[in-house]
């Protein structure tokens, strides 16, 4: 979904640069809720404040609450048979798979050195190995960044 998005927002319609887009993103995924929803929240509100918000959730939310409508209602009035099982089944893989590849794209465009590579990989292990909260890994690798970044920009201080 994020690459569409990001064709969509940065290379079809013009309405962020790349970097713009992955500033959203990183607040969109700090935010609680869908990161296609924060997205479009913000970029709704970017561009045409507060009725930008309203028409951006509803462009987001709205086909998907379609879909899983009609298939719940399906679903439920029928026992799943064989092939519905095995086509959620088949369904696993290409998702994981999905979620890759935005991760590969996006990490292209965030790990542009060291200390971003460096960050990515201790909030990856802490991810792993431990049972924190996504929004604490991510709110201790925002404030580690501006301590880093303001320690890099202060005169006479090495980095």
């Amino acid at each position: 979904m994020l690459p569409v998005i990001e064709r969509e927002i940065v290379h079809t319609r013009g309405w962020q640069s790349e970097q713009e887009f992955i500033d959203v993103l990183a607040v969109a995924q700090s935010s609680p809720g869908a990161i296609a929803i924060n997205t479009a929240i913000f970029t709704g509100y970017k561009l045409l404040g507060l009725p930008g918000v309203a028409v951006a959730t509803l462009g987001a939310v709205l086909p998907s609450f379609i879909i899983i409508t009609l298939l719940a209602a399906t679903l439920t009035a029928t026992t799943p048979g064989p092939i519905v099982l095995d086509f959620f089944k088949g369904i696993r893989p290409a998702v994981v798979a999905l979620i890759f590849a935005a991760a590969l794209t996006l990490g292209k465009k965030v790990l542009v050195d060291n200390f971003s590579m460096g960050l990515a990989a201790v909030a990856l292990l802490i991810s792993l190995n431990s049972n924190w909260h996504p929004a604490v890994i991510i709110a201790g690798a925002a404030l580690f960044g501006l301590v880093y970044h303001y320690r890099q920009r202060r005169p006479g201080t090495s980095p």
